[in-house]
């Protein structure tokens, strides 16, 4: 019989220990997050690229190279399969001639973040978790909490009082446990670390469960089947606490040892904010860890991670890639995002803008070649920042402009 998943256990890549998978898990006892390894030998003999191709559009099509072992401990809101999208006007205004955009503009909640809370609450619910707590600069925090909410799992949530109005609305509605914060995420990851002491709770922060990577991953087996299993040359990822760009790394590693893609991997590019660039200031250095960034400020706050516990993984799967780690400032992500919205009509989110920012500069340096394909990452919908969109005065129309227009439909 066709098994849900092929998971085989948590390992730790720093230290080598090896953990179940039917107990609820945290980090290794070194201190490293814990990664999911599956019988990838066994699911060959028994799954087929193709197969996965007349499932629902869902990330679950993928489900046998994801942690839930019984598919009655699906969460779902019908997330992934988001559209791969040829960006050709802006591609040639950069002089690129296959130039993509994977858009989790329009996945639940608006952000790519459902991914991880799909997955990562799902394998919560079904190890037992009761009550989940989180830090948060906003989008994570709002998915986990509504994820929660259908899962019927208590959600605490701490977050910065200065993150976005809207996902203090979202996670306040979900019923969740809802603490606001004067200082930064990392300031918030401190007392979820008391909270989880004090009171035995799960912790879902950032890589400090092993299932949320999994979620996150599906972007690159997406990316992956709709190439039709070929490579992109490089994907660029605007990165915070870096789950997504080492999610798509495993992913792609993991297609390749199935034997489903050929060729090498893709570059992989964190895109960060001059404003908080711990990955790519250790890059810079050729450090495989970073050093927490003093005072970060950025619009794309998304972004703003100060040190990220998996700064390590990040940085060897940009080393393991012969990828880069690029910092974008402000002025010039809001300028992409004009142009992109102005030429795509793709209406997208600061962090997603850094990427277009990055690949811009990237060419221009020559690092990235005019007959490369490209895949930039946009993680979610500029609507969701209503508070950092500034339009001039001469973009909108004279107020008394409209009664100069003659209608064309009259009515009775």
């Amino acid at each position: 019989m066709l098994k849900f998943s092929y998971i085989s256990h948590l390992y730790c890549p720093k230290c080598g220990n090896t953990f179940g998978t039917s107990e609820q898990h945290q980090v290794c006892t070194c201190g490293s997050p814990l990664l999911v390894t599956y019988d990838l030998e066994k699911m060959k003999k028994n799954v087929a690229p193709g197969e996965w191709g007349t499932r629902e559009l869902t990330l679950w099509r993928y489900h046998e190279l994801l942690p839930v072992e019984e598919e009655i401990n699906v969460v779902s809101l019908g997330e992934g399969m988001t559209p791969l999208i040829p960006l050709r006007k802006l591609g040639n205004d950069m002089s690129i001639g296959s130039l993509y955009m994977k858009d989790e503009a329009l996945i639940p909640t608006g952000t790519f973040k459902a991914r991880g809370a799909a997955v990562g609450v799902s394998k919560a619910k079904e190890v037992g978790v009761k009550e989940l707590v989180m830090p948060t600069n906003g989008n994570a925090g709002a998915a986990w909490a509504l994820y929660a909410a259908r899962a019927g799992i208590i959600a605490t949530i701490v977050m910065p009082t200065d993150a976005p109005k809207i996902n203090r609305n979202e996670i306040a509605l979900s019923g969740a446990n809802l603490y606001l914060v004067n200082g930064l995420i990392s300031d918030a990851g401190k007392i979820v670390g008391k909270a989880v002491k004090d009171y035995n709770l799960y912790d879902a922060s950032t890589l400090k469960e092993p299932y949320r990577i999994e979620g996150k991953k599906t972007m690159g087996l997406e990316i992956a089947e709709q190439l039709n299993w070929n490579m992109p040359d490089v994907i660029l990822y605007p990165t915070g606490g870096g789950v997504g760009l080492i999610g798509i790394y495993k992913a792609l590693n993991e297609l390749k040892e199935l034997g489903w893609v050929k060729g090498k991997l893709p570059r992989l590019v964190a895109v960060q904010s001059t404003g908080c660039a711990p990955i790519v200031e250790a890059w810079e250095e050729g450090k495989h860890e970073s050093v927490f960034w003093k005072n970060s400020e950025t619009v794309a706050f998304g972004i703003n991670v100060p040190k990220a516990l998996g700064d390590f993984l990040v940085l060897d799967a940009i080393y393991n890639t012969d990828g880069c780690a690029i910092a974008i400032d402000d002025e010039s992500m809001l300028k992409e995002q004009e142009k992109v919205a102005n030429m795509e009509g793709c209406f997208i989110c600061p962090e997603g803008a850094a990427t277009f920012a990055a690949i811009r500069s990237l060419r221009e340096s020559g690092w990235v070649g005019q007959d490369e394909t490209v895949v930039a990452l946009n993680t979610g919908a500029g609507i969701k920042y209503p508070d950092i969109i500034e339009v001039s005065p001469g973009m909108l129309g004279k107020e008394d402009s409209i009664n100069k227009l003659e209608p064309v439909y009259k009515g009775d």
